[in-house]
């Protein structure tokens, strides 16, 4: 079973009020919820695998429900994670590991918010470990966009429901104090893997 996490609103988080924190929790919560309720029809229940078929069967829409909650709270955990920063800019390690790939912080940051206004469901800060490159990607919905074995650095809810409380339809409005409010530190501990790649 999958305990949720307790986040709380704080002074620190600037990017969103605490109304539309507390209405987005909520919501996360409704994530970890149903991907209890799936794991549970797939283990003890009666997921109907001997009529599984790609058009549509009972078990093939538990096993989409099951990649879209699950992705639903590991994202959404993620994303409350890495607000709440003072700092408007990362330190130079952070900088640095940007930079290799995206020649500047500034080219990464528009490129970011570009990626941002793309998204209908999650822009990510991504290492792909593929071609051993950060990329920045967009996800259209939870499990939809996501690159294989890649981990997730920074990740920037674009549902409207992250956002549309407070800001209505000034999405870029959102977007642009996301930037000023990331958690810098999380995504230094979340870059640590990268020790090992050569600078």
């Amino acid at each position: 079973m999958i305990e949720k996490m307790q986040f709380n609103y704080t002074r620190e988080i600037t990017v969103i009020n605490q109304e539309q924190f507390e209405a987005h929790i909520r919501l996360y919560e409704g994530y970890v919820n149903n991907i209890n309720k799936v794991d549970k029809e797939l283990m003890w229940g009666n997921p109907q695998r001997e009529q599984s078929n790609t058009t549509f069967s009972y078990y093939r829409e538990c096993k989409r429900g099951e990649t879209f909650a699950l992705d639903g709270v590991i994202l959404h955990e993620l994303y409350f994670e890495n607000i709440g920063g003072k700092e408007e800019e990362p330190n130079q390690n952070i900088k640095s590991r940007i930079e290799m790939y995206f020649g500047n912080y500034k080219n990464w940051s528009d490129d970011f918010i570009a990626t941002a206004k793309a998204s209908r469901g999650w822009a990510v800060l991504s290492f792909d470990q593929r071609s051993e490159r950060l990329r920045n990607i967009s996800l259209d919905a939870h499990d939809l966009g996501n690159i294989a074995y890649s981990a997730p650095i920074l990740i920037l809810d674009m549902y409207e429901h992250a956002y549309f409380l407070q800001y209505a339809d000034k999405k870029v409005d959102y977007i642009n104090n996301f930037m000023k409010n990331i958690k810098w530190s999380i995504i230094g501990s979340r870059m640590q893997f990268m020790d090992h790649i050569n600078t």
